[in-house]
């Protein structure tokens, strides 16, 4: 489909799988069925453009698009590439995006993303004091917001806790690569959320990723002082934020 007025679209990089959709900016819902497809490996700048390419030519769609990484982006540059190819490290991803699509491409971390969407469309208490959104997937994503206003890029999933990257204990490919209970990880989410806690005190804390999909099997186990939330947007949020940045809306 062409682009539309009130229309955006959105692709959301992660670790095992790229998604992408068109969103309703008014409502910040999905309109159809968004498309996943795995994350190649490796998953270089290329290849993962080739794919981003894909899904957007699967929708017709010829408008801005936004699109996430899981890594710090600054200007289009990503800084980082915890659970993505080296390869990205300095690269111009607006630049790579750009030249595959031939159209402006706004590019963002991805948690940021979901925290812009969970922000602009989630509860309006949500945008009251110091909240973080913590999207739990192949790592640990984070968004910082101060009554509404992102502080971007930061890494609170690479915390270091008992000796360890946090994300390399409390993630939910954790739980899933050595065969954790909920409870067994919920004891380590646990962990990792205290010390966050004492780190910067939150009011509120929102926890997405695909596995905010089961947020009633483990948010109950937790044993934190801080509100602890899922998001409204489950594993949609990144799409819904990149093409709210892709808008400019």
């Amino acid at each position: 489909m062409g682009a539309a007025a009130g229309q955006g679209f959105g692709v959301d990089i992660g670790g095992s799988g790229i998604k992408g959709g068109v969103v309703d900016l008014a409502t910040g819902r999905l309109i159809g069925e968004r498309v996943r497809i795995a994350t190649p490996n490796p998953s270089t700048p290329d290849a993962v453009a080739d794919v981003v390419a894909e899904i957007v030519a699967k929708f017709e769609w010829d408008g801005p698009v936004g699109v996430t990484l899981p890594a710090v982006v600054k200007n289009g540059i990503t800084h980082s590439a915890a659970n993505i190819d080296k390869a990205w490290l300095d690269t111009d991803a607006a630049a790579v995006f750009g030249k595959r699509l031939d159209r402006d491409v706004v590019v963002l971390n991805d948690a940021d993303a979901a925290g812009m969407a969970e922000i602009r469309y989630g509860w309006p208490g949500d945008q009251k004091g110091v909240v973080v959104l913590l999207t739990f997937g192949t790592g640990i994503g984070s968004a910082l917001f101060l009554d509404g206003k992102l502080v971007p890029n930061t890494e609170f999933g690479h915390l270091e806790i008992d000796g360890h990257d946090a994300e390399t204990r409390a993630a939910a490919s954790v739980k899933d690569e050595e065969d954790l209970s909920w409870d067994e990880w919920a004891q380590r989410v646990t962990r990792y959320i205290s010390s966050l806690e004492n780190l910067i005190w939150p009011d509120l804390i929102i926890v997405g990723g695909g596995v905010s999909k089961k947020a009633d099997k483990w948010l109950p186990l937790l044993d934190v002082r801080t509100k602890i939330v899922a998001a409204e947007l489950r594993n949609d949020a990144g799409i819904v934020g990149a093409a709210v940045a892709a808008a400019g809306a």
